[in-house]
Parts: C-alpha cells; sequence; structure tokens
C-alpha cells in the first residue's frame, strides 16, 4: 500500500494522514492486492476539496469531494471510492459467471403460448433416394456420423431408418 499526499495551501495533520491510511487499508481488503492512493487535498477560503486517485491491478478509480470540512470530504470521497470498488468487483465475478453460459441479453420475454415445437429440416445425407441392403446403409449411416439414416430397403423398395441405440448397437424401423 502506497499514500502519497498533496496539500495545497494548508497542512495535514495526523488525524488526517490515520483516517486516510486507515480508509485505505479497508480499499485495499475489499481489492484483495495492494493499490497506490494519490490524495489531493486543498482549500480555497471555506471549500475544503479532496481528489483521491487509486490505482490498482488492471483498475483505476477517482473521486472527487468538496465539502465545508476536510475530514467529512475525506469521508465522504472514500465512500464513493468504495461503492466504486464493490460494484466493479460485482461487474468482474458477473462477467466471469455468464462466460460459459449463453447471454440472453436484450430478447423480448417468452411467454409459454410462444415455445411450441418447429420442424428443422436435415441435411441430403440423413436418407439415401437409391434401394440398398441393410449392410450398405450400415456403412452410409457410419461414414455420416448421423443419429438417424433413412434409406429404401433393397428386396421390398420400403422406407427403413437406422438409428444408433443407447447401448452403442443399431436400431432398424422397418414399415408394416
Amino acid at each position: 500500500m502506497a499514500v502519497n499526499f498533496t496539500a495545497r495551501h494548508f497542512s495535514i495533520t495526523p488525524e488526517i494522514k490515520k483516517q486516510c491510511e486507515r480508509r485505505t487499508k479497508h480499499i485495499e481488503k475489499l481489492l484483495g492486492y495492494p493499490v497506490e492512493v494519490n490524495l489531493i487535498l486543498s482549500v480555497e477560503k471555506y471549500r475544503h476539496k479532496v481528489d483521491i486517485n487509486v490505482k490498482a491491478k488492471g483498475v483505476t478509480l477517482n473521486g472527487v469531494e468538496e465539502t465545508q470540512d476536510m475530514l467529512s470530504s475525506l469521508g465522504v470521497a472514500f465512500d464513493n471510492i468504495e461503492k466504486r470498488v464493490k460494484k466493479e468487483k460485482e461487474k468482474f465475478r458477473e462477467r466471469k459467471r455468464r462466460k460459459n453460459k449463453e447471454v440472453t441479453g436484450f430478447s423480448a420475454p417468452v411467454d409459454e403460448e410462444d415455445t411450441e415445437r418447429r420442424v428443422i429440416r436435415s441435411g441430403r445425407d440423413a436418407f439415401s433416394l437409391k434401394p440398398m441392403p441393410i449392410e450398405e446403409a450400415v456403412m452410409m449411416f457410419e461414414s455420416g456420423k448421423k443419429d438417424i439414416f433413412m434409406f429404401r430397403k433393397f428386396d421390398s423398395e420400403k422406407w427403413t431408418v437406422i438409428y444408433r441405440r443407447k447401448d452403442g448397437h443399431y436400431g432398424l424401423v422397418e414399415p408394416d
């Protein structure tokens, strides 16, 4: 933790230093890694201005506050920085969680009435128009890497379906 103080038009009291170091430790604890804090404290007539710049691994946060008391300016500025640190951590956590999930984004809400089943057409390699024996159909089925293959049986000219069963064997469906 590195805290750099810059005072303009007034001197820094031990109480101000102590509060700044305490709040900086809290920010460092929230982030989980070392931070560098630059504090610019200035006084112009009745205005006590605090400018805080926090630099950490991949994050740069700035906070500016101006009140009639230096300690209250520091408190409000550090509160704002802490809120932003928490917000950035939450954003990072959400980004990590969504990395492997499908992002729905700004899509319209789906009604249960709109979720009807759709028919999706298969490609030309899911069936064969020419008549063939079952052994040749199995070879075609294996070469296509599909879950189902439809063909016309050689001897009866009827449509037949070969599919892969859960146990690894082949299933054959023949219409009557």
